[in-house]
C-alpha cells in the first residue's frame, strides 16, 4: 500500500497492511537530521528565485524527514503553505495524505478572555451564534483554497478541554460548538477531504457530541487528562478512527521502560480491527529528547503489521 492508502484505510475504519503513523507536528527535524533545517516562516520576506530556492529546500527537507519516519500524513504548513503543497504533490504524486488546519469553532479562550467569554455565553448568546456562523463560513472558504492546492485532509485543532474537563459545559458545548462543528465537517467531507478532529484534555463529557459530528478521526486521546484508548476503542471504535494516546509527558520525563510500556499500551488497544493511527498525544515538540521519540517509533515498527 502507499502511505495515503494506508492512512485512508484507517480513517475509513478498515484494516490496512500496517498501522499508519504521523505527528501533527514533528519539531525535532534538526535533531533527526543533525543539521539546521529551514522553516516555513523564513519564506515571508522572500520573492522570486530566493523564494523558490528556499521553498524547494523546505519541501525536500520535510520529505526526507517523513521518509525516515514512515509517516503517512504530512503537515501542509511545514511544507511552506499552498505553494509548498503544490511542489510536494509534483514530487510525490498521490503517495501521501496532506493535511492543513481547517477549524473554525470556538476553542478555550486565552487567559485574558476567559471571563469575557463566560459572560457572553450568558448575556449575549445571539452574538455568540453570529460569531460562530462567521467563523464557520470563513473556515469553509479557507478549506476550498486548501483543496485547490492539493490538500486532502483537514486537522480541526480548536482545543475544547482542560485536563479536568471541557471549558464549555456539555449543554453549552452542544449549543455553541456542536452544530457548527458538524456543519464544518460535513462541508469538508463533501469536498472530498478527510477530517481529523484534535483536542487535548478530558474529552469524555463531550465525546458523544464529537463522534456524532462525524469526523473521520479523533486525535490526541489525552492520557494526561485520563482518556484511556482502551475505553474509547470499546465505546466508539466502530464509529471513528482513533489517533494518539502515547503520553507526551512521559516522552519528556519518563524512564525508558515507562515510555515503551505506554507506547505498547496504545498500540495494543488501538490496533485491533483497524481504525487506528499511531501518534503521540499532542506533537513531537521541541525539547523532547529525540531518543525517547525514537523509542516509541521502534515500538510502532515492531508491532505495526496486521499481516
Amino acid at each position: 500500500m502507499t502511505h495515503k492508502e494506508r492512512a485512508t484505510k484507517a480513517l475509513n475504519l478498515q484494516i490496512p497492511d500496517m498501522v499508519p503513523t504521523f505527528e501533527l507536528e514533528f519539531q525535532l527535524a534538526e535533531e533527526l537530521l543533525g543539521r539546521p533545517v529551514p522553516t516555513s516562516n523564513m519564506l515571508e520576506s522572500l520573492t522570486g528565485i530566493e523564494f523558490d530556492r528556499l521553498l524547494n529546500e523546505i519541501v525536500e527537507t520535510n520529505l526526507q524527514v517523513i521518509e525516515m519516519l514512515d509517516y503517512s500524513i504530512v503537515n501542509a504548513h511545514f511544507l511552506g503553505g499552498h505553494e509548498g503543497v503544490r511542489l510536494f504533490r509534483r514530487l510525490t504524486g498521490d503517495k501521501y495524505l496532506v493535511w492543513a488546519h481547517g477549524d473554525g469553532t470556538f476553542s478555550i479562550p486565552d487567559g485574558n478572555h476567559m471571563l469575557e467569554m463566560s459572560y457572553r455565553i450568558v448575556d449575549d448568546p445571539e452574538g455568540m451564534h453570529e460569531e460562530a456562523r462567521k467563523m464557520i463560513n470563513d473556515a469553509i472558504e479557507r478549506s476550498k483554497h486548501w483543496m485547490d492546492s492539493g490538500v486532502d485532509c483537514f486537522g480541526l485543532c480548536a482545543d475544547y478541554c482542560f485536563n479536568s474537563g471541557p471549558f464549555f459545559s456539555p449543554r453549552q458545548f452542544s449549543e455553541f460548538v456542536t452544530p457548527y462543528l458538524a456543519e464544518l465537517i460535513d462541508a469538508q467531507r463533501s469536498m472530498g477531504a478527510y477530517v481529523i478532529k484534535h483536542t487535548d484534555g478530558n474529552i469524555m463529557p463531550i465525546i458523544e457530541d464529537l463522534v456524532n459530528c462525524k469526523p473521520h478521526a479523533l486525535h490526541s486521546l489525552d492520557p494526561m487528562a485520563g482518556v484511556d484508548i482502551a475505553e474509547v476503542k470499546r465505546l466508539y471504535g466502530s464509529k471513528v478512527c482513533l489517533i494518539g494516546n502515547v503520553n507526551c509527558a512521559l516522552l519528556q520525563t519518563g524512564t525508558r521502560e515507562e515510555i515503551i510500556a505506554n507506547a505498547q499500551y496504545s498500540l495494543t488497544h488501538g490496533k485491533p480491527n483497524g481504525g487506528y493511527i499511531f501518534s503521540t498525544s499532542n506533537v513531537a515538540f521541541k525539547g523532547m529528547p529525540l531518543e525517547n521519540y525514537m523509542l516509541i517509533h521502534d515500538v510502532w515498527k515492531q508491532g505495526r503489521m496486521y499481516i
